[in-house]
């Protein structure tokens, strides 16, 4: 008896430090000791160039830094930057272990000249914002609803949009099934993928790992100590009772999230929507890879939704950048 004790504590323990290790992996708050705003051309090829000059063009900007509490408990941290009262605003919501200069550097240029405000998020457990535990969305989206009513309080804005690259445009989407302020008029999600729990799937069968014994203790890591569910929603539910138009996009070669994933979430969106694909992007690189092609469908979804009502405008259409 008192063996079978002990063999039972010591699978417990084992069991234990898996999901402790896979927690760390997936959710745990990190900071890299290399600066997220280096980019190599041995990484990035012809786009380091144009990345290094978006993050210039983010330094050069005058910030006000603001901070929401929220729904936990957290102080969320964010910054301003041309945004007044009566101005159209755009929240800027950046991926998973990334930051706002990174992923949104080099279209800024492009959305200042637009007219809008900007309201770049820290997302929790990144940057200036507290928290310890990446959800992949599952808190983020709360998030996103409390900036979103703390911007229309602030600003009045005529219009917001919300805007998420990779986990930040599952962060969008996902919030996208919550009651949002009357002057949200759409949403743009790049990149983002259906629900945590296939992206992580998709990422433990692309390091050759057995999937349904990893993806058990990533969920058990999850539960036990980020204390949330990565099956308690995701986007492509969320989108089923989305009310605003939708612009998605997607690089055809991206190798992280597919971009499957996102002409799954197009397919199930019950607003107006949208859906552009950028052939030779990989993940995140749409933008840079056709500027020309994606400011004109930005534009396009800008003039379509500024005014009208977020129920009845834009036309579904789908096509390449």
């Amino acid at each position: 008896m008192k063996g079978v004790l002990i063999a039972l504590l010591a699978l417990a323990v084992l069991f234990g430090l898996l999901a402790w290790f896979c927690y760390c992996l997936a959710f745990r708050r990190y900071q890299s000791k290399k600066t997220l705003t280096v980019f190599e051309e041995s990484r990035y090829g012809g786009l380091a160039a144009a990345m290094r000059a978006g993050q210039e063009f983010y330094k050069s900007l005058r910030f006000e830094e603001v901070e929401i509490s929220s729904f936990d408990g957290l102080r969320l941290r964010g910054r301003t930057c041309s945004a007044e009262a009566g101005k159209p605003l755009i929240l800027l919501f950046h991926g998973w272990r990334s930051s706002d200069a990174r992923d949104f550097g080099c279209v800024l240029e492009f959305y200042l000249a637009q007219g809008f405000g900007l309201l770049l998020v820290d997302q929790r457990a990144h940057s200036k914002s507290e928290g310890k535990v990446i959800s992949f969305g599952i808190n983020e989206r709360y998030d996103c609803l409390s900036w979103a009513r703390w911007a229309e309080e602030r600003f009045h804005p005529p219009a917001i949009y919300l805007d998420g690259i990779s986990m930040g445009a599952a962060t969008v989407l996902m919030a996208s099934g919550l009651e949002l302020p009357g002057s949200v008029r759409g949403i743009i999600a790049d990149c983002g993928y259906t629900s945590p729990r296939a992206i992580l799937r998709k990422v433990i069968r692309q390091y050759h790992l057995p999937v349904g014994i990893m993806y058990f203790f990533v969920r058990l890591g999850a539960r036990l100590f980020g204390h949330f569910d990565p099956e308690a929603a995701s986007a492509v539910e969320a989108v089923e009772h989305c009310r605003v138009p939708v612009l998605f996009a997607h690089g055809e070669a991206d190798g992280f999230v597919p971009c499957e994933m996102t002409r799954e979430n197009y397919a199930h969106c019950a607003s107006p929507k949208r859906l552009i694909t950028v052939p030779g992007a990989d993940h995140g690189f749409s933008y840079l890879i056709d500027r020309p092609g994606v400011e004109a469908a930005l534009k396009r979804f800008f003039a379509d939704t500024m005014k009208a009502s977020p129920i009845t405008t834009v036309a579904g259409d789908e096509g390449k950048a």
